[in-house]
């Protein structure tokens, strides 16, 4: 498990955006980041979910989340402008950006994954990731430090048998950060960086593994130290790196 230990106000007056925030390890970034003082912006597709995470964080007496509800396959380029103009209406800046959301898609011989559900899996993973990136990069840099995470996986650093489209989105993923990583270098106060998770106890995990006894792998609550390290002041100047959270 990677070590560090956050002081409780490590992300005190932050604004952060965090999607996919409904359920698993968004939602538990979420929870994590208002406990250490940040405004959290709660982005994914289903409302119910949002709101159930806004009043755990409203409950535990933290900074007032803000629900976006906003579907990442189907949303137009409009709609990604409209989303960063609000953003900037309302808060100002932006000083984090956590890029969670994610399909799996099937688990086939690529021989055997349709267009459509390539595709598909590309729309949430890539194009949707490069589309927020875009929009928000401009508030990004209103921030005196800005941390950009793009959610990785093993998979997306050697390509294995039947992952498909959700290995090849993740190569996608670390080629964006690192590209984003190289053109921020020391032109301004953003940095950019990955995350592999590793197994951990979610919905995706179960899809992935129906086997496996969920057990043996954390909460997504555990492999939060890492998440708050790249999120707050003690990683600045740290850019372009690719981390496992475990």
């Amino acid at each position: 498990m990677f070590q560090y230990s956050a002081r409780p106000d490590l992300l005190k007056d932050r604004v952060i955006l965090v999607t996919g925030a409904g359920r698993g390890i968004g939602a538990a970034a979420a929870k994590t980041f208002a406990a250490h003082g940040a405004t959290v912006l709660l982005l994914g597709k289903t409302e119910e979910h949002l709101t159930r995470v806004y009043d755990e964080i409203e409950a535990a007496g933290h900074p007032q989340p803000a629900i976006i509800p906003f579907n990442l396959e189907t949303a137009m380029p409009h709609q990604y402008d409209e989303l960063a103009a609000t953003v900037e209406r309302e808060f100002g800046r932006l000083d984090g950006l956590l890029h969670n959301a994610a399909l799996i898609g099937p688990r086939t011989p690529l021989e055997q994954l349709s267009g459509d559900n390539f595709m598909r899996v590309m729309q949430v993973n890539v194009n949707a990731m490069f589309m927020l990136t875009s929009v928000m990069l401009p508030l990004l840099k209103l921030s005196s430090d800005a941390s950009v995470i793009f959610t990785s996986s093993s998979v997306g650093r050697k390509g294995r048998a039947y992952w498909g489209a959700y290995a090849v989105s993740k190569f996608a993923t670390e080629g964006l950060m690192q590209v984003l990583a190289d053109e921020v270098e020391g032109t301004c106060a953003v940095r950019a960086n990955s995350v592999n998770p590793g197994a951990t106890r979610t919905d995706m995990r179960a899809q992935a593994y129906p086997g496996e006894n969920p057990i043996k792998n954390p909460e997504p609550e555990q492999i939060m130290p890492v998440y708050l390290y790249l999120m707050g002041p003690d990683s600045t100047g740290v850019n372009g790196q690719a981390f496992d959270a475990q």
